[in-house]
């Protein structure tokens, strides 16, 4: 006689069910519902590293439950290394700070430079915008019309570069590792724009960074109408479809019979190209919360708006996740002793 009837119980069920789903969207709702997410950019304004970190901090917050706003910081400075450990030694582990840097980092981790304050896969890998293959543009004015007059040249033609961790510095190096292309590398540029600055005064000759980049914004448009600049080699596993006449630097290795030793070099360094542009956050973020902002921005890059924009900037979108990203963290950084060593030789330490 003490038996509740059945439509209370029905009714006490579903009360429960939809508490148990709905308490934890509401308590992330109620987390993010009227806070700011600050994204650090490790490059200057305008970059275009700084482009795609502003496209992610538009179009994320509406993927984010509770819809929080988003402002960028830019915080530029040796290849974006200050950013780098401002975010993963100061920013509180609450998931209201993300970042933008630059994917080669784990070099200087690996080569144990005493600059390094985070561990690279400790990292919380929120996403990445887009696989980045590099290319090296030569003054065309210059005697170094191919990458074949740079190995017979008496006088290396010079290269500017923010720091060792940027492709500017390690694609040179790399090349002479691989096939003996020698460069003079000019290190201690602000930023990728500084240096082509510097190749219009005609300080240095060269510069390698991104294709991305190179289609995406002046002065590179100009430059290419100009014929001001012309591209020695590029990256990739296949030419670029930009690029069709530019040769690979694993067709070149083919070509000059690179040995294993410096191929498994190559392998390690070129790993950043599928780092490409990520987005991270500091280590120790609650697990809700890490799950909510990568699931956000593959979502963001979903988006048919942020499509069009990126469309409309020229800016490519090949996107990998969080989680993709984290396991290529971990391999990347466990590296036998020969390796390390190689490097510390291509990168001067």
């Amino acid at each position: 006689m003490f038996a509740k009837p059945l439509s209370v119980l029905f009714v006490l069920s579903v009360v429960s069910v939809r508490f148990f789903f709905c308490a934890p969207v509401q308590a992330q709702t109620s987390f993010y519902q009227g806070k700011t997410i600050r994204l650090v950019a490790g490059t200057p304004a305008g970059s275009v590293y700084d482009l795609y970190a502003r496209m992610v901090a538009q179009f994320i917050p509406k993927y984010i439950p509770g819809t929080p706003n988003i402002i960028v910081q830019n915080m530029p400075g040796v290849a974006s290394m200050v950013a780098a450990n401002y975010i993963y030694e100061v920013a509180k582990p609450d998931g209201l700070t993300i970042g933008s840097i630059q994917p080669a980092l784990y070099f200087d981790q690996l080569v144990g430079r005493k600059e390094v304050k985070f561990d690279w896969q400790k990292f919380t890998w929120i996403g990445n915008t887009t696989v980045s293959h590099h290319l090296l543009y030569m003054r065309s004015d210059t005697p170094y019309k191919t990458i074949e007059d740079i190995r017979k040249a008496n006088l290396p033609p010079k290269c500017g570069a923010e720091g060792t961790a940027s492709s500017a510095y390690y694609l040179p190096k790399l090349l002479e590792e691989t096939i003996g292309a020698k460069f003079t590398i000019v290190t201690g540029y602000n930023s990728g724009t500084d240096v082509d600055l510097a190749v219009e005064r005609g300080e240095v000759q060269c510069r390698a960074f991104t294709i991305a980049a190179f289609f995406a914004r002046e002065p590179f448009h100009t430059w290419r109408k100009k014929g001001f600049v012309h591209i020695i080699v590029q990256t990739g596993g296949r030419r670029d479809a930009k690029l069709p006449e530019v040769p690979t630097l694993p067709e070149l290795m083919d070509q000059h019979k690179t040995a294993d030793s410096a191929r498994r070099l190559a392998a390690v360094i070129l790993a950043a190209n599928e780092i490409g542009r990520p987005i991270v956050a500091t280590p120790g973020i609650p697990a809700d919360r890490v799950k909510i902002l990568r699931e956000a921005f593959m979502k963001a890059m979903k988006d048919p708006e942020l499509l069009d924009d990126a469309k409309k900037k020229r800016l490519e979108l090949d996107p990998v996740s969080g989680e993709a990203l984290e396991a290529l963290g971990k391999e990347i950084v466990a590296q036998p002793p020969e390796v390390i060593e190689r490097m510390k030789k291509l990168l001067g330490t």
